[in-house]
């Protein structure tokens, strides 16, 4: 993320943003909520007659489609332009067909920010992993996916932190 988007990254612009996005709205797919400091978002894909499959459940890339930039955007509005935030990797789990409106939460705890912090404070790579649930309407599982992110300082900030460094030295 850039100086310039950094000043406007808020939740309710980036919400407004993915609603609107093309790919979300095609499939159904709404952000109902995102938490002021980006920890935590909740996701809805509603069941629509273009978005069923050929067994009339939730088409999977529809589901697979609804977690995609989630960590990363969060990350990215908690770490801010410090950081290169991007998809690595990810792979999905279907358990059971999806006959419903189906829900998703995303959280980024304590725990897990802190390791990424430590991990990253020498301009190492970090490449944490996520799991989300998706539910349907029932609260039950149809799909588990998981998610490899790559974080890293940006060049000008590891500097920073190495000359800070050596000075407390």
């Amino acid at each position: 993320m850039d100086r310039r988007l950094a000043k406007i990254y808020k939740p309710k612009y980036v919400k407004f943003a993915l609603n609107i996005w093309p790919p979300f709205w095609g499939a159904g797919i709404k952000i109902t909520e995102i938490s002021d400091d980006f920890r935590s978002v909740k996701v809805r894909l509603k069941l629509k007659w273009w978005n069923k499959n050929a067994n009339r459940s939730q088409f999977g890339g529809s589901i697979f489609a609804m977690t995609d930039p989630i960590y990363s955007l969060m990350l990215m509005g908690i770490l801010r332009e410090q950081y290169f935030v991007w998809d690595k990797e990810a792979s999905i789990d279907f358990i059971k067909p999806g006959f419903s409106d189906l829900n998703a939460e995303f959280i980024v705890s304590q725990d897990m920010l802190d390791s990424i912090l430590n991990s990253t404070a020498t301009g190492d790579k970090c490449f944490p992993e996520f799991i989300t649930h998706i539910h349907n309407k029932h609260g039950e599982v149809v799909a588990t996916i998981q998610r490899k992110l790559y974080i890293r300082k940006k060049p000008k900030y590891r500097a920073e932190t190495e000359n800070n460094t050596s000075l407390q030295v």
